[in-house]
């Protein structure tokens, strides 16, 4: 695998979680592989396609993607449900040029996880994973709040992952942000877990810093 060009750090991505997160939080912004298997561990995972589209990349990406602020990219949104329960809302670009080259099975997915994508072909790379906390005027924001079940109140912030992956030097960077239903079907599998089990204290010892 050639060297990766792209990063998806800046001065507010950053590889570290913040301080004060919860432990559970700080296991899933730095998890590897694919976050779609590791939500299948909680129960039946369900994609719906909420948006994709061509658009400008928001203020805080072109730098991620080597490119200039207007330049037009193939965006796809989707919310990833566990049980029926909204659990993440993921954001994906890449530069339009990408989509109709390197990356153009990204617009024939429909509902199939991006996974299926990412991680089949030895020839994609993937940088590290960096999160923040995102709060009401960025975009992600919006969308996550979008995403939330009908008469859910938004929290004050979000916390949110991104990375991006390379396919013969073409970037595709995939933000994920994680919804309070996430929380609630991980603090219910803790529970049930034995005692000693992995997380179990640090998680219960959180609860009030479970929602951002």
């Amino acid at each position: 695998m050639p060297r990766l060009q792209f990063g998806a750090a800046d001065a507010s991505w950053c590889a570290t979680p913040r301080p004060g997160l919860a432990a559970a939080q700080k296991d899933w912004l730095t998890r590897g592989g694919s976050l779609t298997a590791h939500l299948a561990t909680l129960g039946k995972v369900s994609v719906a396609v909420t948006r994709e589209t061509v658009a400008a990349p928001w203020a805080d990406e072109p730098a991620a993607l080597g490119g200039a602020s207007r330049t037009a990219c193939w965006v796809r949104e989707v919310v990833l449900s566990v049980d029926g329960e909204p659990c993440v809302a993921a954001h994906s670009l890449t530069p339009l040029g990408a989509s109709r080259g390197v990356w153009q099975a990204i617009r024939r997915l429909r509902t199939r996880p991006l996974a299926e994508l990412l991680y089949s072909d030895p020839q994609v790379g993937r940088s590290a994973l960096v999160s923040r906390r995102v709060i009401a005027g960025h975009p992600l924001h919006a969308l996550a709040a979008r995403a939330l079940p009908a008469g859910e109140t938004p929290p004050h912030a979000f916390v949110a992952r991104r990375s991006v992956f390379e396919r013969h030097r073409a970037p595709l960077m995939v933000t994920e942000c994680m919804l309070p239903g996430l929380w609630r079907h991980v603090m219910g599998a803790t529970d049930n877990e034995p005692a000693g089990a992995r997380g179990t204290h640090d998680l219960r010892s959180h609860r009030r810093d479970v929602r951002p």
